[in-house]
């Protein structure tokens, strides 16, 4: 198997030097230009596996190297070398296509974690997960390689689009298929760590940080070391955090609270959320200098509505996953139920999709939804004329969940969703128990199918 090689670019000897006997000793042949000239016509006359290029040439820039390389050899992942603290420039970089930067003085663990995510990109790598992404429409075509090309940089990326489009599932895909793609991938939802446990819950903190720390703790950014940390609802994210964030991402490293020394921060940033980032900027709810950090690139999703056509992979996939998860065989839907589902706008998109789908799967007789088991009617149908009968008939008193639960409070310290599935549970087992546990009478009994019990007692954990 032959070495790997790298071509080396900076008019520095001493820089030159430390880059060529560094990756000498991770077992990588080195080249080295002084100048853009020299690097254009070895990059012409030679095959390498990774550049390194300075910023400032004698006879041009960097980013004129990272532009011809994105365009004459897509494949070859090229890094950056900064000056500390030119982050604007890091990000120049980053937008023209480079695989990463580094800054100087460069500190040798940092290039060799780089060197090694950038040796990664090979086409094993890029082929892994590639199935993830469901449908065929233009749009998925679309956005399958725009994920299959973020994926080989290491620049953070901004996902945008509506709640339920599928954001993470982008940013899964953007791990699993870059050279980060064996680490961990750390999903966290901003809005969900109250912003008191904010810092610890990122950073980590050591013993005796605070009351109730009795032992060291690990943050996100730690837990996400050679892998990728999602930001999903960035947004969310109190100012006084924005702060911290920003300077973790700038600096590379952060402090565990408590601690008198920094960590190193090996991570690729991807960001996420429902609301329109730019528009917090300027409502002064969002950095703007973070927003430019975490926004080197945008990925939009596309909601479903546009991509319609999809809706029949998408709800076949989804009702083999159920009956494999619930027993049973596998429904599929009519041509009816099919079209109503194609016609409907899905303002929750592909997660409001699964959800309708998972009723119409515990409601449909035998194995054929119809669109009556989708229960779309109510968003779909319009509002009833109002009648002009001055004095209508009064209708029959019905039993309604109120009556039920006979106006009672709900206990301390239950929330309603657990309370609901006691009382469901309680009513499930008194059934079985009057049809001596057979199932198909007491579905019968409670008024439902078969099917739609046999889920509930899955779900309740009945089994």
């Amino acid at each position: 198997m032959s070495k790997k090689r790298a071509l080396i670019i900076d008019d520095e000897p001493d820089i030159r030097e430390l880059l060529e006997i560094t990756l000498g000793r991770m077992g990588i042949e080195t080249s080295a230009a002084e100048d853009q000239s020299t690097a254009l016509t070895m990059l012409s006359e030679q095959d390498f596996d990774l550049c390194l290029t300075d910023m400032q040439l004698p006879d041009g820039n960097g980013l004129q190297i990272i532009e011809h390389i994105s365009m004459h050899h897509a494949d070859l992942p090229v890094a950056m070398i900064t000056a500390f603290g030119s982050m604007d420039t890091a990000i120049s970089a980053l937008k023209a296509g480079a695989f990463d930067f580094v800054q100087k003085p460069i500190e040798l663990d940092q290039l060799r974690a780089l060197v090694d995510s950038a040796m990664k990109l090979s086409n094993e790598v890029v082929e892994r997960g590639s199935v993830s992404l469901l449908g065929t429409s233009p749009a998925i075509e679309g956005l399958r390689g725009q994920i299959r090309k973020l994926a080989r940089s290491q620049a953070p990326i901004y996902v945008s689009g509506e709640s339920g489009s599928g954001k993470e599932v982008a940013a899964r895909l953007i791990h699993s298929l870059g050279p980060r793609g064996d680490g961990a991938f750390v999903p966290v939802n901003c809005g969900a760590i109250p912003s008191e446990l904010m810092e610890s819950e990122f950073f980590g903190h050591v013993k005796g940080a605070f009351t109730g720390a009795v032992s060291d703790k690990q943050g996100l950014f730690q837990a996400a070391a050679g892998g990728t940390l999602f930001l999903d609802e960035v947004a969310d994210l109190p100012l006084s955090m924005q702060v911290k964030l920003l300077r973790a991402i700038q600096e590379k490293a952060a402090r565990p609270v408590g601690s008198q020394s920094e960590d190193r921060i090996d991570v690729r940033i991807l960001s996420a959320t429902h609301k329109d980032l730019a528009e917090e900027v300027e409502l002064g709810r969002f950095r703007q200098d973070l927003y430019y950090r975490l926004n080197v690139i945008e990925l939009g999703i596309p909601p479903l509505r546009e991509h319609a056509e999809d809706i029949e992979e998408l709800a076949s996939h989804a009702l083999a996953r159920l009956a494999n998860e619930y027993g049973g065989d596998t429904p599929t839907l009519s041509a009816e139920a099919l079209a109503a589902l194609q016609s409907y706008g899905f303002p929750g998109n592909i997660r409001e999709l699964e959800n309708v789908l998972e009723r119409a799967f515990t409601l449909c007789e035998g194995t054929l939804i119809q669109p009556q088991d989708l229960q779309l009617s109510q968003a779909t149908a319009p509002a009833p004329p109002r009648s002009t009968n001055p004095e209508p008939e009064p209708a029959e008193p019905q039993a309604t969940a109120e009556d039920a639960l006979d106006h009672s409070a709900l206990p301390a310290g239950q929330d309603l969703e657990s309370y609901l599935e006691s009382i469901e549970r309680r009513l499930i087992s008194d059934a079985l128990e009057r049809n001596r546990w057979n199932k198909t009478a007491a579905a019968k009994d409670l008024g439902i199918t078969f099917r739609a019990l046999r889920y509930k007692l899955k779900k309740l954990d009945m089994e």
